[in-house]
């Protein structure tokens, strides 16, 4: 069949496209699926807990992932500068993982465990406390707002349903996880959550 003939019939060309960008993607996203070190947690990843899972929630409503990263690319500049480069076992309990490109501010994959509680504290409060130069917004109103435990509890549940595994008393014990706790503390929870369990290089 020639160029021209199906350049001129929109609909063949339409189809044709349809067709050979299923055959790619079925060929590039199956292997994938069937792959252990993808689908599977890397050793020492386990689902969130209820405070940092409810953590999470807040660090994606509040557009936290339009200026940081959470992927560490395997190239030197990054492993010197952020630690391990991130694997994709890492990520098998994050729906939606947190990849992305844009660093307005650093990569936070492997942040966990390199600040105190405190520090994240004043720099989620008002960050040029900390680092004058920064043009981060401040998020003095989470340490104001409390946690709904049966929200999380459902959270918990509808994660559940979709393979991750969480047990009966985990979903029990969810409102002693966050009793007392604020939107504040559940995001610093799971900030010191990112990258633990892998080796960093600095």
């Amino acid at each position: 069949m020639k160029h021209d003939v199906i350049e001129k019939a929109s609909g063949l060309l339409g189809v044709l496209i349809a067709v050979t960008v299923s055959i790619g993607g079925i060929a590039e996203i199956v292997p994938l699926m069937m792959s252990g070190p993808v689908v599977e947690a890397a050793p020492g990843i386990e689902p969130y807990g209820p405070l940092q899972l409810h953590g999470r929630d807040i660090y994606i409503r509040e557009g936290c992932y339009n200026c940081h990263s959470q992927m560490v690319r395997p190239f030197r500049a990054e492993t010197e500068r952020y630690g391990h480069y991130s694997l994709a076992g890492e990520s098998v309990y994050d729906r939606p993982f947190q990849f992305g490109s844009k660093r307005t501010g650093p990569d936070l994959a492997r942040v966990g465990g390199r600040y105190p509680d405190e520090w994240h504290r004043v720099h989620l409060l008002n960050p040029r406390d900390l680092v004058p130069e920064s043009n981060m917004p401040g998020y003095p109103w989470l340490a104001n707002r409390g946690i709904d435990a049966e929200v999380v509890k459902n959270k918990l549940n509808a994660l559940r349903a979709l393979g991750d595994p969480y047990s009966d008393d985990d979903v029990e014990s969810t409102a002693s996880a966050i009793e007392g706790k604020t939107e504040l503390d559940a995001l610093i929870a799971y900030l010191q959550g990112l990258g633990t369990t892998v080796g960093r290089t600095n």
